[in-house]
């Protein structure tokens, strides 16, 4: 099949349909409710858009949820269309309340070859902008007598739209062929120790490229690594691969010519929104297990569906991800957080079983109640604190806020005490939260700065809730900053994202105090450098001044005027100097 541009088509207005008989209607709130209800977002009934580098990125409702809906009305996803307007048959109130719209589509043989049409048009697009290398590499390796296949995520990214710089092809060619042919051609070569599994790298025009010979591994059951045979046909190297939607190829002919490939269905299972694998589950998890992780990430990533035997599978098999070294559960964990649907791909982890291996503290949230009574267990009231701290990035994932944002609760299993009269309580489970993030972030292999700021900020989380009613003193206030230091601007966007109580009064009067702190921590850095916190003398001065040799004391008499600096705001250098001898004669 020719991989070719198809007719372009605008978007249509609210009520109309296009020429496939596409209807496009939107859901009030109360329509929603039930589904949101399901998944324990009561306050996220609507889906919103998140802006991300003049891209529209996914909206916030779950794309599964959005499949329910679809499901129920015999429809399948085809976008999403914002609009302002208020749409027939919504009554004003709800329609206040509505952001988005979702554009569903008969499930007609027609609707859904229009859907592939469009989304391979797309794709034919985006890999034209690719020509000046696709289209020279493809007559390099035809000119010798070689096939050459755009290959894995490359693909499906270039049919959602998504294809980022990085590019991996599949060829016949063995991999000292490869690398004679990339040599004087690509603008870098070079070897990452991939040639013994067949990979070449290389780089050209700003496109990092991987081309690999056609394999057909076995993995050893005991390391899991691959016992690497380079195969003979394009079919036999796809089926090996993961996941169908990453078994689609695209053959880059020796005249430019794009052809698309697709033998075990990859495009059908992206147009359903199914994560299946070419080969049997459990042959495919047992020759790599991080697969499972990864089918997680990729729920998270691209709002899919696991297949009922995917699912099965992974249930079945979640003790063989112990086999797997911390290094690369991370790199998956990390995928997945960093994803547009984190919560998708988590909700994932704890069913199949995965998250007790890898990551429990999480699932054991779900066992605990929140002594609010606003959730039905800190679980979900965690998930939401991600969601809400998500919404307030600016630019790129930030992993450092979403872990703190996911873990900040761990700590209340081991806290947990009921109280006379059925209360429920947590004392101090942000001390014990921050002791299990840094033992797990450890277990995982995270590098030391990475954990110390997660911990850090789980440590912090809850300091802001004895600010009251703005009774603290500047001096707190400093040490809320001098404590928080560069995490600062984090630490703001996790208190304000730790605010899910569905009391509108309560939420308001939150934000309104948390307002007025950062109020106050501007007013005291117009007057005194926060960020620099220091003693009003240094070691020097204070060995001179006392007439000590460097030691011991001369580092505890600048702790006590760092502590004088913070409780009194800025000091002359006499009144630093005079309070310094009146501790020091305390002292013995």
């Amino acid at each position: 099949m020719s991989l070719g541009q198809g007719p372009q088509q605008p978007a249509a207005p609210i009520g109309a349909t296009d020429q496939c008989g596409t209807a496009i209607f939107g859901r009030a709130v109360q329509s929603v409710d039930d589904e949101v209800a399901r998944r324990r977002f009561p306050d996220r009934a609507h889906a919103r858009f998140r802006r991300a580098g003049g891209r529209t990125a996914a909206p916030g409702l779950a794309a599964s949820t959005v499949r329910t809906i679809g499901r129920r009305h015999q429809a399948i996803l085809l976008g999403w269309y914002s609009a302002p307007v208020q749409p027939p048959g919504i009554g004003r109130a709800a329609a206040k309340s509505v952001s988005c719209f979702f554009v569903v589509s008969p499930k007609s043989e027609d609707a859904v070859l229009d859907r592939r049409t469009r989304l391979l048009a797309a794709a034919a697009v985006t890999l034209e902008r690719l020509s000046d290398v696709l289209k020279p590499l493809g007559a390099l390796f035809g000119a010798h007598g070689h096939d050459l296949y755009l290959v894995g995520g490359s693909v499906r990214d270039a049919v959602l739209g998504r294809l980022g710089t990085d590019l991996d092809f599949t060829t016949d060619a063995r991999p000292e062929v490869v690398q004679e042919l990339m040599r004087g051609w690509a603008d870098h070569l070079w070897d990452t120790g991939g040639l013994a599994f067949g990979t070449v790298s290389a780089s050209k025009s700003g496109q990092q490229l991987e081309i690999t010979t056609f394999r057909s591994d076995a993995y050893d059951r005991v390391s899991r690594n691959p016992q690497v045979t380079f195969g003979d046909t394009l079919e036999g190297d796809l089926i090996r691969r993961d996941f169908t939607v990453n078994a689609m190829a695209v053959k880059i002919g020796a005249d430019g010519e794009l052809e698309f490939v697709d033998p075990l269905g990859g495009m059908d299972a992206l147009l359903a929104g199914m994560l299946d694998t070419p080969a049997a589950p459990h042959d495919s998890f047992n020759d790599d297990p991080l697969r499972m992780l990864r089918a997680a990430r990729f729920v998270a990533q691209l709002g899919f569906e696991l297949a009922p035997r995917v699912r099965a599978a992974i249930t079945e098999m979640a003790g063989e991800i112990e086999r797997i070294t911390a290094e690369r559960i991370r790199a998956e964990l990390d995928k997945l957080i960093a994803a547009a649907h984190p919560i998708d791909g988590i909700n994932i982890m704890c069913e199949t079983g995965l998250a007790q291996l890898v990551l429990p503290e999480v699932p054991a949230m779900k066992l605990e109640i929140d002594e609010h009574h606003q959730h039905k267990d800190v679980y979900w009231h965690s998930l939401t604190v991600l969601e809400q701290a998500i919404d307030q990035e600016e630019g790129d994932p930030d992993l450092v806020l979403r872990w703190a944002a996911l873990l900040h609760d761990i700590g209340k299993p081991d806290t947990k005490r009921n109280e006379p009269g059925g209360g429920v309580s947590f004392h101090h489970h942000e001390v014990v939260g921050a002791k299990m993030v840094r033992k797990r972030m450890r277990a995982l292999k995270y590098p030391k700065q990475f954990t110390e700021d997660v911990a850090r900020l789980v440590f912090l989380h809850l300091r802001f809730h004895g600010y009251g009613k703005g009774q603290w003193t500047d001096s707190a206030v400093r040490r809320y900053v001098t404590d928080a230091g560069e995490l600062l601007p984090r630490l703001h966007k996790l208190v304000r994202a730790d605010c899910t109580t569905r009391n509108k009064r309560r939420a308001a009067a939150l934000r309104a105090t948390y307002d007025e702190l950062e109020a106050r921590i501007a007013r005291l850095q117009e007057q005194e450098d926060l960020d620099r916190v220091r003693p009003d003398l240094d070691g020097n001065s204070i060995m001179e001044l006392l007439g000590l040799r460097p030691g011991p004391e001369v580092g505890k008499a600048w702790r006590y005027l760092k502590e004088l600096r913070l409780d009194r705001g800025p000091m002359t250098r006499e009144e630093a100097e005079a309070a310094l001898r009146e501790w020091w004669k305390t002292q013995g």
